[in-house]
């Protein structure tokens, strides 16, 4: 049975159709990547489905009771309201609703009155909504929150978790997610894919990272010119898929305009082409003007290329023992490090650790409080900041690459600064357009395009893969890869770090940090372990309290613990022959459901799983919903009895 389902969906901004008589089916169980280009739409088609964006034409439908939950791209604001309370908000309906019925119980003494607290109360029973402390207490416990922390205490991972937590206490059928990795770092994205996995509805996300995608996607939306092109099976299988449709697609493409070409030709030679005989001849060729008029053209790659410096010397940074300190806390602690020319470095660690800070003091731009440090000669530098600082937003595009200049050369190559622009995929037009008006895409590919204007033999990129398109990543790597000089590397994109760097300096905790040869999963195969980015003090023994699993931080001075006297535990009662007949024969029974689910779950994650019929496949859908509910009351009714 479907969950949701455009019929001939039609959306434009301007004279440009975001969607172009769309169809498309979701159904239970799917984990659906949207891919495409920046600013193809996918976003939009997200705000078509949680209904805050209409259509213009076309329908969309949800199966009744289908609830949509939604992370949010921007985190949760970091200010004085505790974690309970922002998870909460996912129940804010059902929070008004209580609040509704405790005023008019109060209130209602009259038959109309008493008739609508009834209607209330249907209501709140109908969303559960008499256990709504329980449900968050529940989601919280599960993703390892304190509820009682303010969130102004915690950092952006683990307000990201927040977020999560607020969309999955709504117990949602259907989780949009748009770009949810963004600014996480590794250990946090780890963590948000396995929560995901676990997670029994339908999945629709837009992501750039493609570590995150194949793992999590078990089907591809491509939104490419206001359509949509599916794909079941994952990202690794689509990339062939797509190779081929494109290569069909240009070659029919090609015959089209041959054969328009040729039509052509005729139609100039004449009285001959306006032959009784010849009438339908030029109709055909009306129609096909028509439909060469209407073809959306792919939108062509990105095709930029570095201005190449003249050669460094070849020591670019010889760091020897070198630490520092910042707020009386130590960030790098007896670091040692040789960077050669032509090295491709990545940093690796959680957010906050200090990656920003090693950069500058491998430039020179901070002074280490002890140690030796020298760096080498003819060093020119471009810095790509993950904050967009260097961009002015009052002015427009042009303005921000110009600095009086019309042309700019690069390698020997003579550019009009529009040109130089259309190679990072902007249009004349859009050149004019003021910064603060482009997207994350946009803003990025423009940073770009002013790093790369300047001649440069060390390249420093701090998390330059933020909202930049698959094609334009992939591209960029090429250019990294090819770049001669040296390239100093922070990303939490675990593949791009793969295809680029050549060793990893990895943040092990402490201020320590070693380095590793070859990319991130070289370094995991080395033995590397992710550091968790840990809970600020206060908020850890808040969390411990609260799951009744408290421990003595080894850091904090504990006072000596006071004796108790034990007190004996209450005598177990005896259960009947029959409660523990039933009690004795669950163990069996979960484990055979167990090995059930399992199997289902192996099924209906297969690539081809919904290239059946549509009815074997609500079977067997239907079939792993309540072989998962089963196991579950099994497993109530075991903790019951072992209880008594």
């Amino acid at each position: 049975m479907a969950l949701l389902r455009l019929n001939q969906a039609s959306l434009a901004f301007g004279d440009k159709p975001l969607l172009d008589h769309v169809d498309w089916v979701v159904h239970p169980g799917e984990r659906i990547a949207l891919i495409g280009r920046n600013g193809e739409g996918k976003s939009t088609l997200l705000k078509v489905i949680t209904g805050s964006l209409s259509l213009d034409s076309g329908e969309l439908w949800k199966a009744p009771e289908t609830v949509i939950g939604v992370l949010e791209q921007e985190l949760p604001a970091a200010d004085e309201r505790q974690v309970f309370e922002v998870v909460a908000e996912g129940l804010a309906h059902v929070q008004q609703l209580r609040n509704e019925y405790d005023e008019l119980a109060v209130q209602a003494h009259d038959e109309a009155g008493l008739q609508r607290l009834e209607r209330l109360q249907q209501q709140l029973e109908a969303v559960d909504g008499w256990h709504l402390e329980q449900k968050v207490e529940r989601v919280l416990l599960r993703l390892g929150l304190p509820g009682q922390v303010q969130m102004q205490e915690l950092s952006g991972g683990w307000r990201r978790r927040v977020a999560l937590a607020r969309a999955l206490v709504t117990e949602p059928d259907i989780l949009l997610l748009d770009e949810p990795t963004n600014h996480l770092d590794i250990h946090t994205i780890g963590w948000l894919e396995q929560q995901l996995l676990e997670f029994r509805g339908t999945l629709i996300f837009i992501t750039h990272d493609r570590s995150f995608l194949q793992r999590l996607a078990n089907r591809i939306v491509e939104l490419d010119r206001g359509r949509l092109f599916p794909w079941e099976g994952d990202y690794s299988s689509f990339l062939k898929y797509r190779d081929q449709v494109l290569a069909d697609e240009a070659r029919q493409n090609a015959l089209f305009d041959k054969k328009l070409a040729q039509e052509e030709v005729w139609i100039r030679q004449g009285i001959k082409a306006r032959r009784t005989r010849n009438e339908g001849r030029v109709r055909a060729l009306k129609a096909m003007r028509n439909e060469r008029a209407e073809r959306r053209e792919k939108q062509g790659k990105a095709s930029f290329s570095v201005e190449q410096a003249q050669r460094s010397g070849k020591l670019v940074v010889d760091a020897e023992a070198i630490h520092y300190s910042y707020d009386r806390q130590r960030i790098i602690n007896d670091f040692s490090v040789r960077i050669l020319r032509g090295d491709r470095i990545g940093l690796i660690g959680p957010n906050g650790v200090g990656k920003t800070t090693l950069l500058r003091l491998l430039l020179g731009q901070l002074q280490p409080d002890g140690g030796k440090l020298d760096i080498g000669t003819n060093l020119q530098v471009a810095y790509f900041d993950q904050l967009r600082e260097q961009l002015d937003p009052e002015k427009t595009v042009l303005d921000n690459i110009a600095e009086g200049r019309e042309f700019i050369e690069i390698n020997g190559k003579r550019k009009h600064l529009i040109g130089y622009l259309s190679e990072f995929l902007f249009p004349p037009a859009r050149t004019r357009a003021k910064v603060k008006s482009l997207s994350g895409g946009e803003r990025n590919r423009l940073l770009l395009a002013r790093l790369f204007s300047k001649p440069a033999n060390v390249l420093v990129l701090d998390e330059p893969t933020n909202d930049l398109d698959l094609e334009t990543l992939e591209l960029l790597e090429e250019i990294l890869s090819d770049f001669q000089g040296t390239v100093l590397l922070v990303s939490h994109d675990r593949e791009f770090l793969d295809n680029v760097v050549t060793s990893t300096l990895v943040f092990s905790g402490g201020g320590k940090i070693r380095e590793y040869i070859g990319g991130y999963q070289d370094w995991l195969r080395q033995g590397g372990e992710l550091i968790q980015t840990e809970l600020p003090q206060a908020a850890q023994q808040k969390l411990e309290q609260s799951t009744g699993q408290a421990e003595q931080d080894g850091a904090n001075t504990a006072a000596e613990p006071t004796k108790t006297e034990a007190k004996p535990a209450p005598a177990k009662k005896k259960l009947s022959y029959k409660l523990q007949r039933e009690l004795d024969q669950l163990p069996g029974q979960m484990e055979q459901l167990e090995a059930e689910l399992e199997a289902l779950q192996e099924e209906t994650g297969a690539a081809d799983f919904y290239q059946q019929p549509h009815d074997k496949v609500a079977q067997r859908l239907e079939a792993l919903q309540n072989c998962e509910q089963a196991l579950e009351q099994a497993m109530e009714r075991w903790v019951e009895l072992e209880s008594m």
